[in-house]
C-alpha cells in the first residue's frame, strides 16, 4: 500500500515548470473554482424553514419536521452510491451537471409547489445535490499533475468557503437591511443556480478519472496508484484502448482492494477515527437538518426582519473554518490521546444540543449550534488525516466512501424511528433531547475506551513505542480531505466541507 520513504522520495513529481500546459491547467482550476463559489449562492436556503411555515406556503410544523425533512435522509441514502459511482464513470462533468438541474428543480419546487408532496420531491432534489458535491471535490485532481494537488485543493475548498459564507451574508442583509420577503429572495437563488448551471456547460470533461477510466500517469515521475500496483503481470497487451485494462484485471483489483479495505480496518487509530466519522457525523447531520426548525420554534417571529439564520449560518461557517485550520496545528500522540479528546469534544456537544433544547432564548440557540458545528469542524481535518495517512489514494477514497454510507444508514435509521410519522413522528424539541442523550452515550463510550487503553498503557511499566506527535496540513491544504464524501462539505448546512459541504433553513 503506502510507500516507504526512499521509495516515496524517487517518485514524488517534481513541480512542473511554467509555460502553456501549465497556464491552461491554472485557467480550469481558476473556471472550477468560480464555478464552485457560484454554486454555493443561495441566500434564501438560511430562510427555508420559515418560508415553509410562514403564509407565503403555509405548512404546519408538524408537516415539515415528521413529513417533508425525513424525506431528505431516506433519497440521501438511495442516492449517495450509484452518483458516487456515476461520478467517477462519466467523469465528472455529467454529474456536474444533474447537480445544476437538480438545485434549480429545488428552487422551482420551492416557489411554485404547493402540496407536501412538492416538498418531499424537493427534498429528493436536494439529496442529489448533495451526493453530487462529490464530484467537484474530485474533479479538480483530474485537471492538473499529483505535485499541484496540495495547492488546487485549497483553492478548491476555500471558494466553496467563500461562497457559502458570502451567500449567507448576502441573505442577511436582504432580510434585514433591505426587507427583502423570502419570495424574493428565493427568486434570486434561482438566477444564482441558474447562471451556476449555465457555468457547467463550460466546463472541460476531463479524460480520466480515478477508477472507471485510468489513463496513462498524469505526468512523468508520478507515483504509481494503489491500482497500478495490483496484480501487474495480469496485465496483457489487448487490441483495447491505450492506458485501459482488461476487465478480468480491473476485478481482480477491485477484490484486492477489498481485501486490503479488510486488513487496514484492524489498524486501530484507522478503526478509531472511521466510527467517528459514523456515529459522530450521523449525529451532527441530524441536528444540521433539524436545527432550522428548532429555530423557529424558539422564536416564532412573523417579522421577518428579525429572522437571523442567515447571520447564524455564517457565523457558524467563519468558525468551523477557523478551528478546522487550527486543528492543522495541534500536535499531540494521537494514539494515546485521541480517544480522551473525542470524549471531551463529543461532551461539549452533548451539553450544547441539550442548551439548544432547553433554551427559549434564540440567541443562546445560535450560539450553541455556532459553538457545535465549529467542535465538529475542528476533528474532521484530524479524523481526515488520521485515516487517510496511511491509504493509498483509491483505497483512501473508498474507506471514506464507505464511512459515509455507514453513516448515512444510521442517520436514516434514527430519522425512521425518531423523526417520521410512522415511527415516533416526534416534535423537534424532543427530538433535541433525543440527539443530546445520543451525543452523551457515544462520550461514555469514549470515555471507557480511553480509560481501557491508559489502563494498558500504564500497566505493562513502560511507555509503548507510540508514534511521533504528526503535524497535520491545514485542511485548506489537505488534499485528503478532498477524496471522499466527507463531511458533506456542509451538507445543507451552510458551509461544510469535505467533506464538507450546508444546509438548509
Amino acid at each position: 500500500m503506502a510507500l516507504s520513504g526512499p521509495e516515496v522520495e524517487k517518485q514524488v513529481p517534481a513541480e512542473p515548470r511554467p509555460g502553456r500546459k501549465l497556464q491552461s491547467w491554472w485557467s480550469l482550476v481558476f473556471c472550477l473554482c468560480f464555478y464552485g463559489f457560484m454554486a454555493q449562492m443561495r441566500p434564501g436556503e438560511s430562510f427555508i424553514t420559515p418560508y415553509l411555515l410562514g403564509p407565503d406556503k403555509n405548512f404546519t410544523q408538524k408537516q415539515v419536521t415528521n413529513e417533508i425533512t425525513p424525506v431528505l435522509s431516506y433519497s440521501y441514502l438511495a442516492v449517495l452510491v450509484p452518483i458516487f459511482l456515476l461520478t467517477d464513470y462519466l467523469r465528472y462533468k455529467p454529474v456536474l451537471l444533474l447537480q445544476g438541474l437538480s438545485y434549480v428543480s429545488v428552487w422551482l419546487l420551492l416557489l411554485f409547489g404547493a402540496s407536501v408532496l412538492h416538498m418531499q420531491f424537493m427534498e429528493f432534489f436536494f439529496s442529489i445535490t448533495m451526493a453530487a458535491r462529490i464530484a467537484y471535490s474530485s474533479y479538480v485532481f483530474s485537471l492538473v499533475p499529483p505535485a499541484c494537488y496540495q495547492r488546487v485543493a485549497g483553492y478548491s475548498r476555500a471558494s466553496v468557503l467563500l461562497g457559502v459564507f458570502t451567500s449567507s451574508v448576502l441573505g442577511q442583509l436582504l432580510v434585514t437591511m433591505g426587507r427583502v420577503p423570502f419570495s424574493t429572495l428565493n427568486y434570486i437563488s434561482l438566477a444564482f443556480l441558474t447562471f451556476s448551471l449555465v457555468l457547467t456547460l463550460f466546463l472541460k470533461r476531463p479524460k480520466r478519472s480515478l477508477f472507471f477510466n485510468r489513463g496513462a500517469p498524469a505526468c512523468a515521475g508520478a507515483s504509481p496508484s494503489e491500482l497500478d500496483r495490483m496484480n501487474l503481470g495480469q496485465v496483457q497487451p489487448t487490441g483495447g484502448k491505450p492506458g485501459r485494462l482488461p476487465a478480468s484485471w480491473r476485478d481482480s483489483a477491485l477484490a484486492h482492494m477489498l481485501r486490503e479495505l479488510g486488513r487496514t480496518a484492524q489498524l486501530p487509530q484507522l478503526r478509531l477515527w472511521s466510527l467517528w466519522w459514523v456515529f459522530n457525523s450521523a449525529g451532527y447531520y441530524l441536528i444540521v437538518y433539524y436545527v432550522h426548525i428548532l429555530w423557529n420554534v424558539v422564536n416564532p417571529t412573523t417579522d421577518t426582519t428579525r429572522v437571523y439564520n442567515g447571520g447564524a449560518d455564517a457565523a457558524s461557517t467563519l468558525l468551523g473554518a477557523i478551528t478546522s485550520f487550527a486543528a492543522g496545528f495541534v500536535k499531540i500522540r494521537w494514539a494515546l490521546w485521541a480517544k480522551l479528546i473525542i470524549a471531551v469534544v463529543t461532551v461539549l456537544q452533548a451539553g450544547l444540543i441539550f442548551l439548544m433544547y432547553k433554551t427559549s432564548n434564540i440567541w443562546l440557540c445560535y450560539s450553541a449550534f455556532v459553538l457545535f458545528r465549529g467542535s465538529y469542524q475542528f476533528l474532521v481535518p484530524i479524523a481526515t488525516f488520521q485515516i487517510a495517512s496511511s491509504l493509498s489514494q483509491e483505497l483512501r477514497a473508498l474507506v471514506f466512501g464507505v464511512n459515509t454510507f455507514l453513516a448515512t444508514v444510521l442517520k436514516t435509521i434514527i430519522t425512521l424511528v425518531v423523526s417520521d410519522k410512522r415511527g415516533l413522528g416526534l416534535p423537534v424539541r424532543s427530538q433535541f433531547l433525543i440527539y443530546a442523550v445520543y451525543f452523551l452515550v457515544l462520550f461514555a463510550a469514549y470515555v471507557l475506551a480511553a480509560l481501557l487503553a491508559g489502563l494498558r498503557h500504564f500497566r505493562q511499566g513502560r511507555h509503548q513505542p507510540l508514534p511521533p506527535a504528526q503535524e497535520l496540513m491545514s485542511p485548506v491544504w489537505e488534499p485528503a480531505a478532498q477524496d471522499g464524501p466527507a463531511p458533506e462539505a456542509g451538507v445543507r448546512a451552510v458551509g461544510e466541507p469535505m467533506q464538507q459541504p450546508e444546509a438548509k433553513a
